[in-house]
């Protein structure tokens, strides 16, 4: 299972960096975490955005911790598929691959989501 071997990794190599890492990186990783909660815009629409920059930035690390921040805030599959499309229109086709691994942990994390329940 990816995602939960990502979410573990995540969370121990952040642990290790906020640890040892220097005092900018600990600034950014928290301006990162700050910029995310509610404020004009509402959390899950910075979610929701956050996931539509990480498809077009190509990075499939980011895509997936903003498919979990989007599910968690109650997205539906229909609404994530619109948002890639418009992550499609921006990024171009050589984003196809991010849309198509979006997909996959879309379905994957729902899947784990639900048996835990």
């Amino acid at each position: 299972m990816r995602y939960e071997e990502f979410k573990e990794y995540r969370q121990r190599i952040n642990d290790k960096i906020l640890k040892e890492g220097s005092l900018n990186t600990k600034r950014f990783f928290a301006l990162d975490n700050d910029v995310y909660k509610n404020g004009k815009l509402p959390a899950k629409v910075k979610e929701l955005l956050g996931l539509v920059a990480s498809i077009v930035l190509r990075c499939n690390d980011c895509i997936l911790y903003h498919i979990d921040k989007c599910i968690e805030h109650g997205y539906t599959n229909e609404e994530l598929y619109e948002a890639l499309d418009v992550a499609l229109i921006v990024g171009g086709s050589i984003t196809i691959p991010h849309i198509r691994y979006a997909y996959e942990m879309i379905d994957e994390i729902r899947r784990i989501k639900v048996s835990e329940k």
